[in-house]
């Protein structure tokens, strides 16, 4: 009994895993031309913006230099994010260290000035 295989109905079969979630459906014609009136309108935006920016071909000749400031000021910033970082570990260490100093002389001087107990059995 334990070896019968009983078909579960509501289960699809795995080739049509995902026929399900496609749509088949085409769009009229009236959403059609409204998206590409929609995109059409949205380039000619793009293309007046783009107008509307003076000294193109300048900045078009300024670029290689431009990256290669861009390049160096981003090298400079890592490096003196390194010496930051490494001026807070240097601090941090520092006050840990003078934390677990102040401990141990702590204990120290608990472990000097106990009394030794004398345990008293009855």
């Amino acid at each position: 009994m334990a070896d019968l295989n009983i078909p579960n109905i509501n289960m699809n079969s795995k080739k049509y895993i995902f026929k399900k979630k496609l749509s088949l459906r085409r769009k009229s014609n009236k959403r059609l031309f409204t998206e590409a009136t929609f995109l059409f309108i949205l380039s000619l935006l793009l293309v007046y913006i783009n107008y509307l920016i003076p000294n193109k071909y300048l900045l078009f000749q300024n670029l290689p230099t431009t990256l290669n400031k861009s390049f160096n000021l981003i090298i400079e910033l890592f490096s003196n994010l390194y010496e930051l970082f490494l001026v807070i570990f240097i601090l941090i260490s520092l006050f840990t260290a003078l934390i677990l100093i102040i401990g141990s002389f702590y204990r120290l001087l608990r472990v000097s000035k106990r009394k030794s107990k004398q345990i008293i059995y009855k």
